[in-house]
């Protein structure tokens, strides 16, 4: 099978702890509303916040769907601002998943490299983008949890095709509706540097 090259798959986390509604799922419905533009193909999955779901899951994205892209987005739960994610880490992973599992030894896949970086320049994405009411940082640290496990083995199966960003949880200022046109205005910038600006 070709490469989906106008399909950009986007997930969301399900439910979790102190968080019966994930407010990256609820953005990432939003932003499937929204779409990309008229040349970009927006494919959504909800996550289960575990590590073993989670690897098949996105094992199966990059097998069966085959995106030009994927866009993971995880809840930082004590966050105001917008994360966005510049590597996934092998290693350290040391807290239980929402069935009280770990990863086998604590890592994402055994004699993987250390980090991957995403392709994409997530600080000039900071820099080049500005969001009504929202701060967008830039990170190197995705927190050793389902979602920097997750963003490590989508690197991995998509040699560097993928992004994660984190967003706040949602709250009177922070709606579904303005973190979905957040998404959406990071996500074109992020097409952009593929040399594909969908206006």
């Amino acid at each position: 099978m070709d490469s989906n090259s106008n399909t950009v798959v986007v997930t969301g986390f399900g439910p979790f702890g102190r968080h019966p509604v994930n407010s990256s799922w609820e953005a990432v419905k939003e932003l499937s509303n929204l779409g990309l533009g008229k040349d970009v193909m927006v494919q959504i999955l909800q996550l289960p916040v575990t590590y073993k779901k989670a690897k098949e899951q996105v094992s199966k994205i990059w097998e069966t769907l085959q995106p030009q892209f994927t866009v993971h987005v995880g809840l930082a739960s004590s966050s105001k601002a917008i994360i966005l994610e510049q590597c996934g880490r092998n290693q350290g992973y040391r807290d239980a998943d929402i069935c009280g599992l770990l990863p086998e030894g604590s890592v994402c896949l055994r004699d993987g490299p250390d980090m991957i970086e995403s392709t994409i320049n997530m600080k000039a994405v900071c820099k080049n983008i500005s969001v009504n009411g929202i701060q967008v940082l830039f990170s190197r640290d995705a927190g050793r949890y389902v979602c920097d496990y997750t963003y490590y083995l989508s690197l991995h199966y998509g040699n560097g095709c993928a992004a994660f960003i984190h967003v706040p949880p949602l709250s009177n200022l922070l709606t579904a509706n303005l973190l979905g046109r957040a998404l959406q205005i990071i996500i074109e910038e992020m097409l952009k540097q593929f040399g594909k600006a969908r206006k």
